[in-house]
Parts: structure tokens; sequence; C-alpha cells
């Protein structure tokens, strides 16, 4: 799997928005899809590669129902759109990878090769899945590497010649070349063959989220994007150098996997517009709901209810990141923020973008960070949300990605049918 063409900036969006689920649910003249169709119809024409969907599986503290049921969701954008990619979140600690290899195969066909699969592990959820407290995330990482190398050989149970075209112009099936797996591991037993037909991309495209010492290993073997937080330019560097260097010693082509992050951006025509904005968002910001924002962010474990807001927090309350089960990696972003001295009144104020790059200005002066990540190397993938807004869909339409064109670091248009020719990647051999 290695890039078909000079390197460029992939582009992926949010496909909700606002109005949210609650509002749209209500209203009985319209589909709880309404806003992601004007987000779809907006993404395709400004050539945005992806649309991705998150998932929440459980009903948040304050009311937070997340993204609807993702790969319902998509496969009704499919057929409503014609380039855009499909990104939906399934973890692999709730399903079984056969019917996951069934969901994304069947995904893949009825959007004509446009799937991709965002891989996590979950931090939450086992309340809804049967008895037990949360794997371990070494134990539910260890799941999700098996879930991944029978999904894998379920796609590629289809050899080459198994499905041709008579000459009737009919399909033709040698069930020869249709071959069983036989896996027989710690988590599953599963016979195989896959049966649907070949995919149109041989394998959708496989994001994985995870930024745990496990969540890199997982990437570092798998994935073809891993899905980050890294809010500096220097965190970006260390989390790039040391998930390539492990694939490299995998025996995986350089430059992957592709690195592909959240960008909180905050636009104003002037820069004096864009701090107006900030300083806007910071003084609506309730910092005392923010100390359990924080405490979050830090594994939940933390009393921060006495800690001082104009102080920077003592390490001492900072938890052992081994003994954290849920966002490792996150724990260890504001962590690190910790221990570079911020006072609880930042950590709030980051908290807000949960710990992912966030940069205001102008959209010259947004395109200049980009660019600045994008020529290290540690940015190949970039989400640009928020484009249901109709200033913020002009600020990045019309503003930002002319700019990133026109430096030759966003190419202009699809330059193929399938989701995995739009990023660079090459299909899968066959194992």
């Amino acid at each position: 799997m290695t890039a078909v063409r000079e390197r460029t900036l992939a582009t992926i969006t949010g496909a909700g928005g606002r109005p949210g689920t609650y509002d749209l649910a209500i209203d009985p003249t319209r589909s709880t899809l309404d806003t992601a169709l004007t987000v779809a119809r907006r993404a395709e024409a400004a050539r945005i590669d992806a649309l991705f969907t998150a998932d929440l599986l459980t009903f948040g503290a304050q009311g937070e129902i997340g993204s609807q049921e993702p790969m319902i969701f998509v496969a009704a954008l499919s057929q409503m759109t014609e380039h855009v990619g499909l990104v939906a979140t399934v973890s692999t600690t709730f399903h079984h990878p056969f019917n996951l290899a069934r969901l994304f195969g069947t995904l893949d066909h009825v959007s004509n090769g446009r799937a991709a699969w965002n891989l996590v592990t979950s931090a939450i959820g086992e309340q809804n899945f049967g008895p037990g407290e949360l794997p371990s995330p070494e134990e539910r990482y260890a799941r999700a590497a098996e879930s991944l190398e029978v999904v894998n050989a379920l796609w590629d149970s289809w050899k080459p010649g198994a499905l041709t075209r008579g000459p009737d112009g009919r399909a033709v099936l040698d069930p020869s070349r249709v071959q069983p797996i036989d896996h027989h591991g710690e988590h599953f037993t599963v016979a195989g063959p896959l049966n649907i037909p070949p995919l149109p991309q041989g394998r959708p495209v496989q994001i994985q989220a995870g930024q745990s010492e496990a969540g890199v290993a997982l990437g570092a073997r798998y994935a073809e994007v891993v899905f980050t937080s890294l809010p500096t330019l220097e965190m970006a560097h260390d989390y790039t150098r040391r998930i390539r260097t492990q694939a490299t010693a995998l025996g995986r082509p350089a430059g992957l996997p592709l690195i592909f992050s959240s960008f909180h951006a905050t636009f104003g025509a002037t820069e004096e517009d864009a701090q107006r904005a900030v300083r806007d968002k910071r003084e609506a910001i309730d910092f005392e709901r923010g100390r359990g924002l924080v405490a979050d962010m830090l594994g939940g474990g933390v009393d921060l209810s006495e800690a001082a807001l104009d102080a920077p927090l003592p390490e001492s309350l900072l938890p052992d990141v081994t003994t954290i089960n849920r966002r490792r990696g996150r724990v260890e972003v504001f962590s690190e923020y910790v221990r570079k001295g911020a006072t609880l009144r930042d950590l709030v104020i980051a908290a807000q973008d949960t710990g992912h790059w966030t940069v205001s200005g102008t959209p010259e002066q947004l395109a200049d960070a980009i660019e600045e990540r994008f020529r290290a190397g540690v940015l190949d993938v970039l989400s640009l949300n928020g484009i249901a807004d109709d200033r913020q869909h002009e600020y990045i339409a019309d503003g930002l990605l002319p700019i990133l064109r026109a430096r030759g670091i966003v190419k202009p248009d699809y330059v193929g049918a399938t989701l995995r020719e739009n990023l660079g990647l090459t299909v899968p051999a066959p194992v």
C-alpha cells in the first residue's frame, strides 16, 4: 500500500451539524438526515474527500446522544452522493468480525467503492453490552487486532478470477476460488468464506483511532489512516515518529499510516475578528462545570473541586496512565499540559476542544498553520468541520480550500472513483 501520486493533503468533514438530532426528530416535516444532506452536498461541491460519522454508545450525562447509528446513516448518504467517501465509526469491542466484514463490504458495494471503517475499541458503553466491566486497553486492542485479521481474511477470501463475466454478459462463479479462512483464535472462530461478492475497493479504507501504547501498536501494524489528537506541533512530530518507526519495523511502506488530525478552527475576516470570536467563546465557558470536564480528560478519577483556577495543577494529581481504562491517549495529552505548568483555567479552555488542534485567524493564517504541519510530514488528512453553518462553510469552501489548492497542498478535484484512490492508497494485495 503506497502512494500512487504526488503527496497531497486529503480533507474530511463531519456529516452531522446543526440543527441537531433532537431538533430534527421533533419536526414531522424533516428527516434526521436533513442536515447531513446539506453537509454532503456542500462537501462534494467543495471536493472534500469524505464524510465522517462518530459514534456514542451511551446516553451522555448532559444528554448527548452523538451521531445516529453510523452504518445506517452513511448507507443512506451513499444513495444521495456520488463522489464523497463515507467513514463510519464502529467498535470492535462490541461487534463480531463476520458481521463487520459483511456490513462494511455491503457499504462498499452500495457506495461503489467509497467505504471506510474508523475502528475504535470504545472507552464507554460496556453497560449496554452484557455483564462485566470494560476490558483493559490491552485486552480491547488484542481483540481488535484479531478482529482485523478475521475481517481482512474474509474480504480476501474471494481470490482473483472467482467472479467473471460470461459470454452472455452474466456473472460466472468459480467456487474453487472462494476459499474458507478457517480462523481459530483467542476470541473468534470463523470458518468463512465471506458470502458477499468481492468488494469494489478490495478492502474498505481502514482508519484507526487510539493513541495509547496499545493503540499505536495496532495502528502501526494495520491502519492505513490514524485519527489523532495532536494539539501541538511537538506532539505531532513525536507521535508520527513513534507510529511510523513501528510501522517501518513491521515492513510497511514509508509514509504509512497516514496521519489524520482534527482541526478546530476559529475563522475571522481579519485577525482581530478571529481573536474576538475566541474571546467570546472563552467568556461563555462555565469554568466550574469545566472542572469535571478536565477531570474526565485526566481519566475520571481526579478530584478538582478544590483546585485553584489560576494556579498550576500539581503533578501529584496526575494518575498513573497504566491504571486508566479509558482514553489513555487523551490522559497523556492533558498530563503533558500539567507537566508544562498549565493552570486549571488553561486546562478547562483546552478541554473545550477535548485536546484537539486549535487555531484561530484568517483563512490565510489558518492555511499557514496547516501548511507547516503538512510540509513537516506530520499531517496527511485534515478534518474541516462546521460546513452546515453558512458562515463557516464560506470560510472553508471559498477561503481556506482555494488557498491550499493554490499552494499545491490540496488537490483541485477528485482523482478517482473510489475513496482509496482519492486518499492515494493502493488496493491491498489479497493474503
